[in-house]
């Protein structure tokens, strides 16, 4: 059975690299050493007349040989219609990609499970690992590691307690306010404010004045029943509220667009749940059942703040609008979108375009759907197959194993994608686009 899920892995995949020039306009293609466990689009550098520069954040998940690292890349986007179909039919697997080039490397106290930036300071990142910690760095600041044996682990800029228990994954951003949003094992969602901090890690600490060089040895253990080690030493504080509502672990948390007072988690409890700060630190709105399973993931669309996406292990995507909510039961969503054929474990709406967002799962499969094509004659944009699940105007599926994270970032008219695939102990990034044409 497993060598039929192979070859037919393998198939797909070759059928797919068949018909990369028809598919994308451009792709590369970048071979890591070790696999990666989130990766993350930074802010845009540098444009020119046929390649833009963008920040990359990518983690490395070693073996233990060398150390964990948080990696700082800086990747060249070429512009639409300037790449010739012939360079991007004849990507080499194997080769490290001229188009991304390491900027800078943090040893990385554990590994690095999920990777966030602060709006308000580019310069700025918050990373979950094994421990109840949220660890904030500078990466202007922090020196340049070499990831060697028995080197120490980089020292973080800030460290926000609060949490039980780990909290390996739900990490969130506000955009408006320097907020940062947390969930973990301990059920808990935990909110901090960085904003007396700012100014001093923006202004203050220069290359020689960070923690990160320097210091002992960052293990020992976590407080709370954590599994995993945490950094000693440097500036830390506690939560401004801790939120109970969840009855089992928190996977994912994110902010309302429009305000850093609401925000909304999911976890493992099948729940989706609406909290608002001012209103005290129980939910605003708790929809039980809101999936036949866990719930591994969810976003909030910035362009249309009443419309909420969370994706499950029952390998559906359903769209809630917050007007229709209502606590208890079985939730109502607005659509349920189904199109993969294993565990969804990230959703993004574009940035670009309201009514489009992405979806990625342990099948492997990246899917570019748009609500507003549901129902209308041509619903596929760039899928013909008259099978093809309402909505679903787009699929990648250049890869063989599960698509961890998929971030979608904005540049100029083009769906920028940025995935992470792991074959063989090997990790590939691809940075590809397409164009909306709906």
């Amino acid at each position: 059975m497993k060598a039929e899920e192979g070859r037919s892995v393998e198939e797909r995949y070759t059928q797919w690299k068949s018909l990369v020039p028809v598919l994308y306009d451009w792709l590369a293609n970048h071979n890591l050493v070790w696999p990666s466990l989130s990766c993350r689009w930074g802010p845009q550098l540098e444009q020119a007349t046929y390649k833009n520069r963008q920040r990359l954040y990518l983690s490395e998940q070693t073996d233990g040989s060398v150390p964990n690292t948080l990696v700082i890349a800086n990747c060249e986007v070429v512009k639409p219609r300037v790449a010739a179909a012939e360079h991007i039919s004849q990507f080499n697997e194997e080769a490290r990609s001229p188009f991304v080039k390491k900027y800078k490397t943090i040893i990385h106290p554990g590994e690095v499970n999920r990777i966030r930036e602060l709006p308000q300071n580019s310069k700025i990142v918050a990373t979950h690992t094994d421990s109840p910690d949220v660890l904030i760095w500078d990466v202007e600041a922090q020196p340049n590691r070499h990831a060697v044996l028995g080197a120490t682990d980089s020292r973080p800029d800030l460290i926000l307690t609060g949490h039980q228990e780990n909290a390996e994954f739900a990490l969130a951003m506000c955009p408006t306010e320097p907020f940062v949003l947390s969930g973990g094992k301990d059920k808990s969602v935990v909110l901090w404010s960085i904003h007396d901090h700012i100014s001093t890690l923006a202004t203050e600490q220069g290359p020689t004045k960070s923690p990160g060089s320097t210091g002992t040895s960052s293990k020992h253990a976590s407080k709370g029943g954590g599994s995993n080690d945490k950094p000693v030493g440097g500036p830390s504080i506690g939560p401004r509220g801790i939120y109970q509502g969840h009855e089992d672990t928190v996977e994912d948390v994110q902010f309302c667009p429009s305000s850093a007072q609401e925000f909304c988690s999911v976890g493992d409890d099948s729940c989706l749940i609406l909290w608002d700060a001012r209103a005290g630190s129980t939910p605003a709105v708790k929809v039980e059942k809101a999936h036949n399973a866990d719930i591994h993931c969810v976003d909030w669309n910035p362009h249309d703040i009443n419309l909420v996406l969370t994706g499950s292990a029952d390998n559906t995507v359903l769209m809630f609008d917050r007007r229709n909510l209502s606590s208890g039961g079985v939730g109502s969503p607005v659509h349920k979108f189904v199109g993969h054929s294993a565990a969804v474990l990230c959703v993004q709406w574009s940035p670009d375009k309201s009514s489009v967002f992405g979806s990625s799962a342990e099948d492997g499969i990246l899917n570019i759907w748009d609500h507003e094509k549901i129902g209308k004659k041509q619903d596929t944009a760039g899928l013909k197959a008259p099978n093809a699940p309402p909505g679903l105007f787009f699929q990648h599926a250049g890869h063989r194993y599960w698509v961890p994270y998929s971030l979608l970032s904005k540049e100029s008219i083009e769906l920028l994608m940025f995935l992470m695939h792991e074959i063989c102990q090997k990790e590939h990034l691809y940075a590809a686009y397409t164009y909306f044409t709906g």
